[in-house]
């Protein structure tokens, strides 16, 4: 019999919903923009030219939930798109002027929140947790290719 509290599937799930919540007040309040709003917009500001297909592999989100939040952050004037002289087919994503101020508004914000989650961990748990992290998500993805 499986017990939810000691399957690591179910408590990753756990965590992941509360401190995603936790943090989506920030851009939910400041920018009015959804989690994969923010995962599309954050993803655009790091490389500032990305496809879609980036996106989806960057942030873990399908190409519906890519497509949807481009519409929104193209509605809200965070992104525009250009054409890919590499490849007529594809577009380019491009973050405007202000979706670099909206990002500049909110990512302190998330970094302080980020700051709050970890600042009962030493630097050395810090590292172990990063490490830890790492190790599982390795062996996960050597699952996924398994089948």
């Amino acid at each position: 019999m499986i017990d939810l509290h000691a399957f690591l599937p179910y408590q990753f799930s756990q965590l992941a919903d509360v401190v995603s919540h936790s943090v989506a007040t920030v851009y939910e309040t400041r920018l009015g923009i959804s989690r994969d709003d923010w995962r599309v917009l954050v993803a655009v500001n790091q490389d500032r030219h990305m496809r879609a297909t980036d996106i989806a592999q960057h942030t873990t989100l399908d190409k519906m939930q890519v497509s949807r939040a481009i519409a929104r952050l193209e509605k809200k004037g965070f992104l525009s798109r250009k054409a890919d002289m590499g490849d007529k087919r594809q577009q380019i994503l491009v973050v405007t002027p202000a979706g670099q101020a909206a990002y500049k508004e909110v990512s302190p914000l998330m970094l302080a929140r980020n700051d709050y989650l970890l600042q009962d961990l030493t630097s050395t748990e810090r590292e172990a947790l990063q490490r830890y992290l790492d190790l599982i998500l390795s062996r996960s993805q050597q699952l996924v290719a398994r089948g």
